[in-house]
């Protein structure tokens, strides 16, 4: 297992596998990726990454994007990696996942994040561009039935959604979903911006308000979130806050690699300059050793955003 110099495991690798997209989210960050992708990596390099990162203990791995199911060898890939993993997640829209929460099941998924921001047609199509509300809860009562857990993915935007959160606490226990409630993301450097100050919405009361609710605290190793089981009408939703921003604790805790849809490493979401690429070496024939090491300098340029 490789640490990086402030003793962080990587233990978790996020990949994302294609910038293209169905949906048009106002807020998306884009996986961190803020530039045109050249050619994406194939299922077989793929497998070939996954393959030398479960080497150095990196047995999680994410597929991102973009929107991950928009690629036609989405099924080839998932069968490709499985072997090499023991967790094996996808964040989505939830677009397709009617048609392929089953396929996606059988080709060796384990899991899934649906972003689901609203329950509401008008605030849903407001926010993702697209009027696919109820295509999306299709999917995820399919999903239920192949793939476990299924969390739910919930930016929290003030004035659009945050008034929607316990009936997504509700939505959640009656559905058998985690409830995943996220602050909005940015650098530093854009949090004085108009967007920032319009939409940012701090969760930190309404992670106090789920604590005395709840019948019971967990707590995730993986950025020290905290779980909480919270009594609904539905019976117990299970509920985890994400609070990225200026949260201290949270980049302490954070065990993950990124990757780009172009093969770049990358350390973290909001930095800019930390991209390592690794497609071109694998390209040019590296060996695993090759690979191995520049793994090793990815590690090392790990630093927590916010210290």
């Amino acid at each position: 297992m490789l640490y990086d110099r402030f003793g962080r495991p990587a233990t978790n690798l996020r990949i994302s596998l294609t910038q293209d997209c169905n949906y048009r989210c106002f807020f998306c960050h884009r996986e961190g990726q803020h530039f045109n992708a050249s050619l994406e990596l194939t299922p077989s390099e793929i497998e070939r990454l996954v393959r030398v990162a479960s080497r150095l203990g990196i047995k999680k791995v994410k597929l991102t994007g973009g929107e991950p199911t928009v690629r036609d060898d989405i099924l080839e890939i998932v069968r490709r990696i499985r072997p090499y993993v023991v967790d094996l997640s996808m964040t989505t829209n939830g677009s397709r996942l009617k048609e392929l929460a089953k396929p996606l099941a059988e080709a060796g998924l384990n899991r899934v994040n649906v972003s689901l921001h609203s329950l509401k047609p008008d605030v849903y199509r407001r926010i993702t561009g697209v009027d696919m509300l109820d295509t999306v809860l299709e999917g995820i009562e399919e999903a239920v039935k192949y793939l476990s857990p299924v969390k739910l993915n919930m930016t929290v935007m003030k004035g659009l959604n945050d008034g929607e959160i316990w009936d997504m606490v509700e939505f959640a226990a009656k559905t058998g979903t985690i409830l995943q409630l996220i602050e909005l993301e940015a650098p530093r450097e854009m949090t004085e911006t108009r967007f920032f100050r319009k939409y940012f919405y701090p969760l930190k009361p309404v992670e106090e308000r789920l604590e005395e609710m709840a019948v019971e605290t967990r707590e995730r190793r993986m950025h020290r979130r905290k779980k909480y089981f919270v009594p609904t009408d539905h019976g117990v939703a299970e509920v985890e806050v994400v609070r990225a921003m200026h949260n201290t604790v949270f980049c302490a805790n954070c065990t993950r690699l990124r990757v780009t849809s172009d093969g770049k490493f990358k350390t973290c979401l909001l930095r800019k300059n930390d991209l390592i690429d690794f497609a071109t070496a694998l390209r040019n024939g590296a060996s695993d050793g090759e690979l191995v090491e520049i793994f090793r300098q990815v590690v090392l340029m790990r630093e927590p955003y916010w210290k």
